[in-house]
This record gives structure tokens, C-alpha cells and sequence, in this order.
């Protein structure tokens, strides 16, 4: 698993800063195929959940209106250099994806 996601968690003294980019085509269910003229089905990313040595540190329930492949960025207290993030999403065609992830030391 994983094949969609990128992962770079960084820690700098007791700040992690979590950055992930996501391989999704978040269609819109709105969009018209430029050869057919039919409508391009909806199909994006719903939930996303990010957890840090197994307790929950970020959620964002997602909708339409996100674009393709998005880029995500937070921080959060407490992670360590070695401890484990884990992110996984869940889309509107129940498709999902996680992948685990160690914290690094900041340039």
C-alpha cells in the first residue's frame, strides 16, 4: 500500500511539521469528458486521517471541491526523531490508502 502517497515528517526541537502529497484524481462528478460529452463520475478523497505512534493527530473530512493530487501541510507537538505517522484517506468509491512513515530530524 502507499503507492499514492508521499510522505516527508519532519521534527525541529518539539515541533513536527507533516507534509504529504496525494495521488487522487479528485473529479468533481461536474466536469464533462472533452471527447464523449458525457460526465466524468465523481471521485475524490473523503476522509483523511493522520496518526502519530497510533493516536490521532489530524482528520479532515474532504469533499468535491479539492483538487487533484492535494498537497497537504500541519504541525503538531510531541513526535520524536524514529516515531511512526501513519496517513491513510478513504474516497467516495470507498478506495483507500495508507502508508506509515518514521519521523526525521530537520535540515
Amino acid at each position: 500500500m502507499g503507492d499514492s502517497i508521499r510522505i516527508l515528517a519532519e521534527v525541529q526541537g518539539d515541533v513536527t511539521e507533516f507534509r504529504t502529497l496525494i495521488r487522487h484524481p479528485m473529479e468533481t462528478g461536474l466536469r464533462k469528458d472533452e471527447k464523449t460529452g458525457k460526465e466524468v463520475p465523481a471521485h475524490f478523497i473523503q476522509e483523511v486521517i493522520v496518526e502519530h505512534n497510533g493516536k490521532q493527530v489530524f482528520k479532515a473530512l474532504w469533499s468535491s471541491g479539492i483538487s487533484a493530487n492535494p498537497y497537504l501541510s500541519f504541525k503538531f507537538k510531541g513526535g520524536k526523531i524514529g516515531d511512526g505517522v501513519k496517513l491513510s484517506w478513504v474516497d467516495n468509491k470507498d478506495q483507500s490508502d495508507f502508508l506509515i512513515a518514521k519521523l526525521v530530524k530537520a535540515d
